[in-house]
């Protein structure tokens, strides 16, 4: 689905969009709250700007997105793939990243009050200025090797 129908459909109240792919598509500053994206192909997509509070993106392929200065608080990014993504000054507050993958992704000044991190994969991850407080990191990690998630088999004989 390109991004204009996609936006078209959410105006008229559409909020179920599991397993869409909108990836590489521009979505710069727009307003969807609430809005179900579960295991949605979002790679490379550009939501800079963007308001997803309490928005549903479990199991997501974020992996290179840009969500810098995005509004995710209380938003579900539960197993979500955020491999390279660009969290720059990204509101996180109580959003739950239980067991995300984080690898690589930039998350400088972004805030994560009281964010769920459990779990998490976070190597190679730029937290410089980013406010942890109160936020949960039961068993994550920052340790170099492979992810446990996102390996996938295509092209192997």
């Amino acid at each position: 689905m390109d991004a204009q129908k996609f936006l078209s459909r959410y105006s008229i109240g559409k909020r179920y969009f599991r397993g869409i792919c909108l990836s590489n598509a521009n979505l710069r500053g727009v307003k969807l709250t609430m809005i179900n994206l579960n295991q949605a192909d979002l790679s490379g997509i550009d939501l800079s700007g963007a308001k997803l509070s309490g928005a549903e993106l479990s199991q997501a392929n974020l992996s290179g997105a840009d969500l810098s200065y995005a509004d995710l608080r209380s938003a579900n990014l539960s197993d979500v793939n955020l491999i390279g993504a660009d969290l720059t000054g990204a509101n996180l507050a109580r959003a739950n990243l239980n067991r995300a993958d984080l690898r690589s992704t930039n998350l400088t000044g972004a805030d994560l009050i009281g964010a769920n991190l459990n779990e998490v994969e976070m190597s190679g991850a730029d937290l410089t200025a980013a406010n942890v407080n109160q936020a949960e990191l039961s068993a994550a990690s920052s340790h170099l090797g492979v992810s446990r998630k996102w390996v996938t088999w295509a092209g192997s004989h």
